[in-house]
C-alpha cells in the first residue's frame, strides 16, 4: 500500500501499477508472476488506487493512490468498509494481515486446535460474493482482493465464477498469484491478466541493501532474483557466506554444514539443493550458473549422477512439507549430495568428467 508520503512499498511496482490503471477494461484483474516479487503488495496498492478519493481540483494531485485522502487512510488502517481481502489463515501472520473477527474462517466442529488452513475456503468466497452485492459505503465501489488466488480449490473457484461472469454494480476483483495455470480456465478467461516478471537486478539489489542485507547480489541470486524471497531466506538462517560454502560442504558431506541446514525449514533445504543441482548441470553443459557464484562450484561432475540426484530431490520435494523426521531427512539429503558430487574437483580445472561432460566455471 502507498503511505502518506506517496511512496510505493516496493520501487519496481510503479510500472506495473501504472499499466494496471492505464489499461483497465473490466471488473477483474489477474496479477501473476514469479513468487517473491510483490504480487501481494501490488494487489493492495491497486485496490487502494481504485478506492482513492483524491480530487485534482482540490489540490491533492491526480496520482492515485494519493496516500492522503480519507479512503487511502482507511485502507492503510485496514478499516475501509468497501475493501475485502481474502487470504488463507496460514498466510495472515506472514503477510501481516489479520482478518477481522467477522471474516475469520470457522473452526471445524468437534476439532480441537487445528492447523491454519492453507486454502481460501468456499465459505470465505461466498462471503466475498455477498459483500460484492451490497451497496458500497463510499463513492468508489467495492473491491475484493484474493491472494494467492491459486489457493482456491475447485469448489471455491466455482463459487466465485458466477460473480466474475455477472458482477453486481461496480464491484471489482483483484486476483494475484504465482501459478495462474492452477486456476480454472474459466476464472482466467474472465480476468484481465497482467503478467509480472522479476524486477531488474540493480533495483532489487539496491532495495535489499537498503534493508541492511550484506552481499545482496549473492543473496538475490540464491533466491532466483526474487527480492522478497531473499528476505524470507535470511529470516530463516541463510547468509551469503553459508550459501557460497554450500557446494563444497555438500561435496564433503560436512557435519557442520548439516548442522547449519538443520536450522532451515526442510522445503528450503530441498530447494537449495535443487538449485545446486541445476547450476552444476548448467556448468556441465557450458552455460552460466544462475543461483551460485561460478567459482564456488566443483569443476567436474558426472552428469549421470546429477540426473539421479535430481530425481531424488524431486521425490524429497513432494514430501518436504510433511516429513516423518526432518533431521533424518536432511541427513539423507546430504548423503545423496555427497554421492552425486563424489569425484568432482573443487575449484580447480581438471580433465574430462566422467560420461564425457566437463563441468567448468563460467566466471
Amino acid at each position: 500500500m502507498v503511505g502518506t508520503d506517496g511512496a510505493l512499498p516496493l520501487p519496481w511496482l510503479a510500472p506495473w501499477l501504472d499499466e494496471a490503471l492505464r489499461t483497465q477494461r473490466g471488473h477483474a484483474v489477474l496479477l501473476h508472476g514469479p513468487q517473491g516479487i510483490g504480487q501481494w503488495q501490488l494487489a493492495l496498492t491497486l485496490a487502494q488506487a481504485w478506492l482513492c478519493e483524491a480530487d485534482a481540483s482540490a489540490g491533492q494531485g491526480a496520482a492515485r493512490p494519493c496516500g492522503r485522502c480519507a479512503a487511502c487512510r482507511m485502507v492503510q488502517a485496514r478499516t475501509h468498509p468497501d475493501l475485502l481481502v481474502l487470504i488463507p489463515e496460514a498466510l495472515q501472520a506472514p503477510l501481516g494481515w489479520a482478518l477481522a473477527d467477522g471474516d475469520a474462517e470457522p473452526a471445524e466442529a468437534g476439532s480441537g486446535k487445528k492447523q491454519p488452513s492453507k486454502e481460501i475456503r468456499v465459505d470465505a468466497v461466498r462471503g466475498a460474493v455477498a459483500f460484492a452485492q451490497t451497496t458500497p459505503a463510499r463513492q468508489a465501489g467495492k473491491v475484493v482482493v484474493l491472494h494467492p488466488a491459486e489457493r482456491m480449490n475447485a469448489i471455491s473457484a466455482n463459487a466465485l465464477l458466477k460473480t466474475l461472469e455477472e458482477p453486481a454494480g461496480n464491484a471489482r476483483f483483484i486476483l494475484s498469484c504465482a501459478a495462474p495455470q492452477a486456476l480454472l480456465p474459466t476464472i482466467r478467461s474472465r480476468c484481465q491478466a497482467l503478467a509480472l516478471h522479476l524486477p531488474p537486478a540493480e533495483a532489487a539489489t539496491a532495495w535489499l541493501a537498503q534493508q541492511g542485507v550484506a552481499q545482496p547480489q549473492t543473496v538475490l541470486a540464491a533466491a532466483g532474483g526474487a527480492p522478497l524471497d531473499a528476505l524470507d531466506w535470511l529470516r530463516e538462517g541463510l547468509d551469503a557466506k553459508l550459501w557460497q560454502q554450500l557446494p563444497a560442504a555438500m561435496q564433503r558431506g560436512d557435519a557442520d554444514a548439516l548442522a547449519a541446514l538443520a536450522g532451515w525449514p526442510l522445503p528450503r533445504v530441498v530447494d537449495a539443493l535443487q538449485k545446486l543441482c541445476h547450476d552444476l548441470a548448467c556448468a556441465g553443459l557450458g552455460t552460466a550458473p544462475r543461483f551460485f557464484p561460478a567459482e564456488t562450484l566443483p569443476r567436474q561432475t558426472d552428469i549421470t549422477k546429477l540426473d539421479t540426484w535430481s530425481r531424488e530431490l524431486a521425490r524429497a520435494a513432494r514430501q518436504a512439507e510433511h516429513p516423518l523426521n526432518a533431521g533424518l531427512a536432511i541427513e539423507t539429503l546430504v548423503t545423496q549430495a555427497r554421492r552425486a558430487l563424489a569425484g568432482s574437483a573443487s575449484g580447480a580445472p581438471g580433465g574430462p568428467a566422467r560420461r564425457g561432460v566437463s563441468v567448468h566455471s563460467t566466471a
